[in-house]
């Protein structure tokens, strides 16, 4: 059976579309983060390239706008959005929270069903495309019906440019039957990842019942609001720059001027000055009818996006040649004032208020009927009224002493360059935020353990207090201890203090388990002789629970400080160096010999013997809780340290196998600049850096680029210079 009617052929080919789609992307899901970014770059590029014959393309066949603007339109989205999303991660690991122990992972969302409008074709299907690729998802484009040969040769422009980079087929689609049919079921399809809808009230809200995750835009009906304080030429020629460009298709381009009446007189003979035509009540009222026909909610599409002087000609109001703007002095708004409403065209309403405060309401106003969320601008060397204005209007994008349209998409701030800006709540939409590959990517996130589970055996009013134990008395009350070891970031870079061991004889729950469960009970001190056994192994743990517990019972939820300060406490009884927190050494760890539980052991016995475990025998190093505690009982039973006048120990020969290395010291810097960084990059290095390290503002922007630092809660200590002997 062959297909004749055009929204059955639309249906298909949108089911087709996505299918495609669908395999092609799980193909370029597998990319890496340098193939991903090589296709984005290479799509990005050919449409520079074609950027001029887009944009004739454009107008030729819609009708809207002017070749110049919307040359410069295509620029924003092949060079401008490139360049923002330039190093971005966006596949695999794309985070890492050393402190909170947590790893960010980016899932693409798959396949992206854009709708393109007719205002602004082949920039939207150039920026939506490559924000998708470079989230690794597949694209479909259902362009509006009266821009479908532009867009379409857009996408086919950016395919051809994937292909010849290894993308496969089908990654980009334009759909060349375009219906409301078709895009309803390109919207509804159980294979599409998430909607892109560009277009009008009815076509978003379509977007948003389709059951599928979208992102839509809103109307904007953008005030300007001219302070007293401001430069009212600049001003004037900003707003008119907006106005006029691309003849106010672009959803954030100005709708009224509202100025204070302390400077109304000259902003009224600037705009005469700068080409502005002010229409009559009778013209005001002819031309309101024009825009909208019989009362509409929306422009007559007759008058979008068509120059000042053609407008005023389809309306029979006569004006000079040179005119660029039609503007309407207005008293009121609201349904019964057209020309308040947002125009897509080069005509301003124009607004006085006595004061800022009543300048605010008006502008108020105007986004309440009919731009809320979307987009304002204030022209002022106020700051505080630059402030009052932001805290008052229901805008998402607040454009300061620029042209709104070149603010509100990043081409003259530095917001992020999209043709695609989200109005909020107040809009309807569900972000605020200039769209970007960041919105079209799920995260994953891998979250290590910071704090013992609590079981049913801890009491229900202690539960969620992390180290809470029944308080009890015991004699080892002072023995330093105050709570767990601290999830802090390892000593080597990579590593998460928190994630399990690999040593397969590490008992890594002894400690914690001893800490939950909070038993205190007296024990003898034990022999620290070679030939300990496991029963006096039991009794050093329940030993160390005692400390433990007596320790909690004075600090059941200890603060960062706290933890901290045990984390060095125990760093400091293994002989570990802490760069900011030195420690008193024993002498073995002056004398060069590894203060590990082992290597300590070894050269106390006899001809280098090796020392059964104190954990009864099990293969590999000791358990945390046994060294720590096999630590207390040497320095107790025998203490290391001689008399100046004794005669010191005769040294035994340890072979070096049997020592573990002591791991390189921590080296918190206490200033970094940028030829830190780079001298560290380099040398493929990482740099620890404390809460009082001092980054210069490029050595930090520099290594946030390149992650290269690496948090600690250490604080360097100052260093000092060595004394000349």
């Amino acid at each position: 059976m062959s297909l004749r009617d055009r929204d059955l052929i639309s249906i298909q080919e949108a089911r087709h579309s996505v299918e495609r789609a669908h395999e092609a992307q799980k193909k370029f899901a597998a990319f890496s983060q340098q193939q991903v970014d090589a296709v984005v770059e290479a799509c990005a590029n050919a449409a520079t390239e074609a950027g001029e014959s887009l944009a004739r393309l454009a107008v030729e066949e819609t009708g809207y706008g002017n070749v110049p603007d919307k040359i410069t339109k295509n620029r924003l989205a092949s060079v401008e959005v490139p360049r923002a999303i330039r190093g971005m991660r966006t596949v695999g690991v794309i985070g890492e929270d050393r402190e909170k122990g947590i790893i960010e992972i980016a899932a693409p969302v798959g396949v992206v069903a854009a709708v393109i409008p007719s205002t602004n074709p082949t920039s939207t299907a150039i920026y939506k495309t490559l924000i998708s690729l470079k989230a690794q998802n597949a694209i479909v484009l259902s362009p509006h019906p009266t821009a479908m040969r532009c867009i379409c040769e857009s996408a086919s422009v950016l395919r051809q440019a994937a292909i010849k980079m290894g993308a496969p087929e089908g990654l980009i689609t334009c759909l060349e039957h375009p219906t409301m049919q078709g895009t309803q079921e390109l919207m509804k399809n159980r294979l599409t990842g998430v909607i892109l809808a560009t277009g009008g009230t009815g076509l978003v809200r379509a977007a948003y019942s389709s059951g599928r995750p979208a992102y839509g835009v809103g109307p904007g009906n953008v005030p300007a609001l001219i302070e007293r304080t401001a430069n009212v030429k600049k001003a004037v020629a900003d707003i008119f720059a907006g106005k006029t460009f691309d003849y106010g298709t672009i959803c954030s381009s100005e709708q009224a001027i509202v100025t204070e009446e302390a400077v109304r007189e000259q902003v009224l003979e600037e705009c005469r000055k700068q080409g502005a035509y002010f229409l009559s009540a009778g013209e005001i009222d002819r031309l309101g009818s024009l825009v909208f026909l019989g009362g509409a909610h929306v422009p007559n599409t007759q008058v979008v996006g068509r120059p000042a002087t053609t407008i005023a000609e389809m309306a029979g109001i006569k004006v000079p040649p040179a005119t660029r703007v039609l503007i309407a002095q207005l008293d009121g708004i609201g349904r019964d004032v057209p020309l308040s409403a947002e125009k897509l065209s080069p005509i301003l309403a124009f607004y006085s208020a006595p004061n800022l405060a009543a300048a605010l309401d008006i502008c108020v106003r105007l986004l309440e009927h009919g731009g809320a969320g979307h987009t304002a601008s204030i022209h002022s060397q106020s700051e505080a009224a630059v402030k009052q204005y932001g805290l008052a209007v229901p805008a998402f994008r607040i454009a300061v002493n620029t042209s709104s349209v070149h603010g509100s998409i990043g081409y003259s701030t530095n917001l992020f360059p999209a043709m695609t800006l989200g109005c909020g709540s107040p809009g309807g939409n569900i972000t605020s935020d200039n769209i970007g590959p960041q919105h079209l990517m799920n995260v994953k996130r891998v979250a290590w353990e910071s704090r013992p589970i609590e079981h049913r055996t801890i009491p229900a009013d202690q539960r969620l207090a992390a180290m809470s134990v029944p308080e009890q008395k015991s004699a080892a009350a002072g023995a330093g201890f105050s709570g767990a070891p601290s999830f802090a970031p390892s000593a080597k870079a990579g590593d998460f203090a928190g994630a399990p061991s690999s040593a397969p004889s590490a008992k890594r729950g002894d400690f914690d388990s001893d800490v939950r469960q909070g038993t205190a009970s007296a024990v003898p001190k034990t022999s620290t002789s070679p030939g300990a056994s496991a029963p006096e192994a039991m009794a050093l743990k329940s030993t160390l629970s005692s400390v433990v517990a007596a320790a909690a019972a004075l600090a059941p939820v200890p603060d960062r400080q706290t933890i901290a300060r045990i984390v060095e406490q125990v760093f400091t009884a293994r002989g570990i160096p802490r760069r900011g927190s030195p420690t008193v050494a024993s002498p073995e760890v002056r004398q060069g010999t590894a203060f590990y539980p082992e290597a300590r052991k070894l050269a106390l016995s006899p001809e280098g013997a090796a020392v059964p475990k104190s954990d009864g025998g099990t293969s590999g190093g000791r358990s945390f809780s046994s060294d720590i505690q096999a630590e207390k009982r040497e320095g107790a039973s025998a203490p290391e340290v001689r008399p100046p006048n004794s005669a010191p120990a005769p040294s035994v020969p340890i072979s070096a196998a049997s020592i573990h290395p002591l791991p390189p010291p921590i080296e918190v810097a206490e200033f970094l600049s940028e030829n830190d960084v780079r001298m560290a990059l380099t040398r493929n290095r990482k740099l620890y850096i404390g809460p009082k390290t001092i980054l210069t503002p490029s050595a930090r922007d520099l290594g946030g680029e390149h992650d290269i630092f690496i948090l600690t809660d250490i604080i360097p200590a100052p260093k000092k210079r060595r004394s000349e002997s």
